[in-house]
């Protein structure tokens, strides 16, 4: 077998969106590869016939990602084709150009094109579409200016470059740069006619979750000055033109809502009890309020950790009277069933994740990890899983992909899972170098899957080691809340965990183990080597080190920090102080690599560049590499040889000390 390479992620597939037709006889679905030379993305759409189990590549042009379909042979999906309107992009105008094609046969043509940058977009009705689209209060639309004028409204939209006015909070957000009055907005698009029609206000940010004979359900945050956690949910209808609000702001977070049968459910948190993070439950609307429907005390999605994904897709569906959902339990996701009468099922078992799904005439078609297998499309039917695809077959078969060995314990009485890699050509008589690996959220989880990073490393000759300690995803409120604790409870875990893993593994040299994490793996990363100089160096990447910092400056910092942490900088500093690695770097004696990206707002690069100059200060060893042009989601969809650079910082970091 071959061993893993630090750039074998560069010829995965990544697979995502997975639409079946109306007639169920077909699949559309999105594949993705790297472009190292480009430094970017091959997107391309497939077709996958449900009877003969085939599937092909269907468009070519490499930048197509997202589709709908409009009949049972004809999809719809955005593209720029034209360099005449690339011109005028570039100049400042919006325009999406929607492209149609036959999955028979044949090119695609132009279907329609509508002057705003559209987010979502679904078939409500014969040519008539909804849309989400970006508005800006404070914005130039150049396709409502008199020819003579628009050569002003040029040098205005070319100022406007050169500043940022901020009036509300939050008003930026990671990956999309500076939001500010800015809103995605809600219109109804006449393709006959070429109307455009505003359904939802100005000042309202919405998500599309449902359409059904002409009715559609939507959720907005509705704010001018601060947004809070609660939205609305609203029902429009198509004939009527009217959009009547079925829950009002203040009452609960809400996630989506489906048309079920006749009835309406969503999925929605009180967060009453554990915060932000609270696990959602069922509703549904009777009389016109909200009644509690099921209790589900896990998590909601799919929250199982890899860097080989690329792409989204549903992650829910209605077929008769049920909705189907996907849910993280423990180590793994399922696919779930919930029926009208409150009844929640589990319809899948096999561990793992799943990454999205439709269902067809013949069971459950999802993208998935199955194994220590890279993504596939997979049929579940008749209580049996069907690999359909083989996307990365050849990865499984020549690579040495090494299976994580579960290793649990427990601590305050709880049971802590976690899993060790063993290095390549382990021999038991050698001693080896380790790595702690934490994941981010804190409410995500590590499974028995495939990620990259941890077999590269294994493949190099480490230990490598992963636990999901308290404050993770897939065990229920309780266990996940860990508000007011961050770096006591957990650090506890994590600890314990290490000793668990060296009395287990006593090839590993305790003189030479490292620890890595991003997100709340770099908060926790951070933490520890303030708190403890048991690791021989440490990579933290897009950390938190400040709690006060972070609460200003990030855009979710004025309520993440104040829920989680249980304060703020006016009614208790002192305990956002304490929960902050920050405080205690001038104890740090560990050799400490930071990965920071330019413009990741969620853990800005202001807390890498406090922690790093904390270091610096007190004569520790360290460095920090930033990225340009990257954001929070760099080690998952950053540009490739942005992800290659990294990962080689991170492993020639170990290297350097551990080997």
């Amino acid at each position: 077998m071959e061993k893993i390479k630090l750039k074998d992620f560069l010829d995965f597939k990544f697979l995502s969106g997975i639409e079946l037709s109306p007639d169920k006889k077909h699949a559309a679905f999105a594949a993705h590869t790297c472009d190292y030379n480009e430094n970017r993305y091959i997107s391309n759409i497939w077709i996958y016939d449900c009877l003969s189990e085939e599937y092909r590549k269907l468009t070519n042009m490499g930048k197509e990602k997202s589709f709908i379909w409009l009949d049972n042979n004809t999809i719809l999906f955005p593209s720029l084709r034209e360099e005449k309107l690339k011109k005028k992009i570039d100049d400042g105008e919006h325009w999406t150009v929607f492209y149609a094609i036959n999955i028979h046969g044949g090119e695609a043509y132009e279907y329609m094109r509508i002057p705003m940058n559209v987010n979502e977009f679904k078939l409500i009705a014969n040519e008539k579409f909804l849309i989400t689209a970006e508005y800006n209060h404070y914005g130039i639309n150049l396709h409502s200016i008199k020819s003579e004028d628009k050569e002003e409204a040029m040098s205005m939209i070319k100022e406007n470059k050169d500043y940022e006015i901020l009036d509300e909070i939050p008003f930026w957000s990671n990956g999309e740069g500076f939001t500010n009055k800015k809103r995605s907005r809600l219109y109804l698009y006449d393709k006959g006619t070429k109307d455009i029609i505003p359904i939802s206000g100005k000042f309202e940010n919405v998500s599309l979750s449902s359409v059904k004979d002409g009715k559609a359900l939507y959720t907005a945050f509705r704010f001018t000055n601060k947004m809070e956690l609660t939205n609305e949910l609203y029902m429009y209808d198509l004939y009527s033109e009217n959009a009547t609000r079925l829950i009002e702001e203040g009452e609960m977070y809400i996630k989506y809502a489906e048309f079920v049968g006749d009835e309406i459910v969503f999925a929605a948190s009180t967060i009453d009890k554990y915060g932000i993070n609270q696990n959602l439950n069922f509703y549904i609307l009777k009389n016109g309020d909200p009644v509690l429907l099921a209790e589900h005390d896990y998590g909601m999605f799919n929250s199982v950790g890899s860097d080989c994904r690329y792409g989204e897709g549903a992650g829910h569906r209605v077929l008769n009277d049920e909705l189907y959902f996907i849910s993280t339990e423990n180590k793994s996701s399922f696919i779930k069933k919930l029926s009208l009468d409150g009844k929640i099922e589990r319809i899948t078992y096999d561990n793992g994740s799943v990454d999205c799904f439709d269902i067809c005439n013949e069971g459950i078609l999802f993208i998935g990890l199955r194994g220590m297998k890279l993504q596939e499309i997979y049929l579940y039917s008749n209580n049996l899983e069907t690999q359909k695809t083989k996307f990365n077959e050849d990865i499984a078969e020549i690579k040495n992909v090494i299976k994580p060995e579960p290793l649990s314990f427990e601590n305050d009485g709880i049971k802590i899972e976690g899993w060790v890699l063993k290095p390549a050509d382990f021999d038991e008589n050698k001693c080896y170098p380790g790595i702690l690996d934490i994941h981010g959220g804190p409410k995500t989880v590590y499974g028995e899957i495939y990620y990259h990073e941890m077999q590269l490393w294994a493949n190099e000759g480490y230990f490598v080691f992963f636990c999901n300690p308290r404050g993770s995803d897939g065990r229920g409120d309780e266990f996940a809340d860990i508000r007011g604790k961050y770096g006591t409870i957990d650090y506890n875990d994590l600890m314990m965990f290490t000793d668990t893993v060296l009395k287990k593994y006593p090839q590993i040299d305790p003189c030479r183990i490292g620890v890595t994490g991003g997100s709340y793996g770099g908060f926790m990363t951070n933490w520890i080597i303030g708190h403890t100089d048991r690791f021989k160096c440490a990579v933290s990447q897009r950390s938190i080190s400040n709690w006060l910092s972070k609460f200003g400056t990030t855009d979710i910092g004025y309520y993440f920090n104040s829920d989680q942490i249980q304060s703020t900088p006016w009614n208790n500093p002192e305990k956002m102080w304490f929960h902050s690695p920050l405080k205690y770097a001038d104890k740090a004696v560990t050799p400490t690599l930071f990965i920071h990206s330019e413009e990741d707002y969620r853990c800005w690069l202001a807390e890498g560049l406090q922690m790093f100059t904390a270091l610096k200060y007190h004569g520790v060893d360290a460095r920090l590499c930033m990225f340009r042009g990257e954001n929070h989601e760099l080690s998952r969809s950053g540009k490739p040889k942005h992800r290659v650079k990294r990962l080689e910082e991170i492993t020639n970091w170990f290297e350097k000390y551990l080997q």
